[in-house]
Parts: structure tokens; sequence; C-alpha cells
């Protein structure tokens, strides 16, 4: 069994790995936002922030092999199995046959991409910001394909029926946690 890291060992671990300010920002909105989830459901937001932070580990020095080499990058760090296991399965369906069983791997499926998404969205707004956000202007976006193409729609609605939800559930509650770890930021 490895270890659980902190938070600061966790980051460190991150910015090994990762260079680029869009993916550090992009895995610490997934963390905030999984935080936020651990808390509505009743976990531990401490673990399923670690989980958010280094899902994309390998993703900028290992595109081709993302959620394969972040398993090895892990191990070597001697980072939990728990955690190992919960950031790779994010890749079902893409680079590894490691379907999320958790409840925690769920969420991280389904919102990943959705953050990238309503990213994009609060960039287009004059506001720049996910505060004054609605779901309909979401919901909007998300139909529309040439939007933020790189985000995709087919993983989302897949995560949304992961977790036996409605895709408006999703999106709500996705949107939702974006804006409470926004408000957070602004607030500090």
């Amino acid at each position: 069994m490895g270890n659980i890291p902190t938070r600061a060992q966790a980051f460190d671990l991150l910015c090994r790995h990762n260079k680029e300010e869009f993916h550090l920002k992009h895995a610490q909105t997934v963390e905030g936002v999984m935080r936020v989830f651990a808390v509505r459901y009743g976990h531990d937001p401490d673990f399923w922030g670690l989980v958010g932070l280094l899902h994309d580990l390998d993703f900028e020095e290992y595109p081709e092999q993302h959620c394969l080499m972040s398993q090895t990058l892990l191990r070597e760090a001697g980072v939990d199995e728990s955690i190992v296991r919960a950031t790779a399965s994010h890749g079902h369906g893409l680079t590894v046959d490691l379907p999320p069983e958790h409840f925690m791997e769920k969420v991280l499926f389904a919102t990943d991409e959705l953050t990238g998404l309503i990213g994009a969205c609060a960039l287009m707004r004059p506001s720049k910001s996910t505060l004054d956000m609605e779901l309909k202007s979401l919901k909007k976006k998300y139909k529309t394909p040439a939007f933020a193409a790189g985000c995709s729609r087919e993983v989302i609605g897949r995560g949304a029926d992961m977790l036996g939800w409605e895709l408006d559930r999703l999106l709500q509650e996705t949107l939702e946690a974006m804006r409470a770890v926004e408000q957070l930021t602004v607030d500090n």
C-alpha cells in the first residue's frame, strides 16, 4: 500500500510533470469541483481533491499514453493504489480498459470534460465568470458541437449515464460546483 500524499506533495508531483498554466489550472479546477461534490455527497473532500488534482498527471508529457503513464508515475512516487486506480479510470474507453466503479470515479469521469466546457463558456461571457452563468446558456453551448469542440459531449453523456443522472442534473451540479470554486477564489 502506498501513501496518501498531502495536498502540497501532490501539487509538487503535478508540477514536476506539468508546466503549462492551462494544465495546472485545469487540475486545480477539477480538484475544487471534486472537493465540492465530496462535501455535497458526504465523502472525504481531501481525498477526492487529490484525485482531481492528479487526474491528468501524465497528459502534458504523454498525451498519447494518457491514463497509462500516470499509473507508472504515481506508483514511482509511492502514491496509494486507490488514487492510481481512480485517476486512471477517467480514461476508460479512451486509453484504458478500467471502468469507473466507485461513485468518486464516476464523478471524475463525468465532470472532467464538462469543467472544460463550462470554463470555455465562462470565457465567452462579458464577466468571464461562472458566477452569473445560467444553466440555459450552458445547455445552448453544450448543444453547439463546434463550441469547445475538444470537450467530448459523448464522454459527458456517458458520465451522466454512469451516475444514473439526467444530463441536466450533471450540468447543473457541475456548474454549481464551479461557481463554488470560483467564489472561493474571489473571496480569498
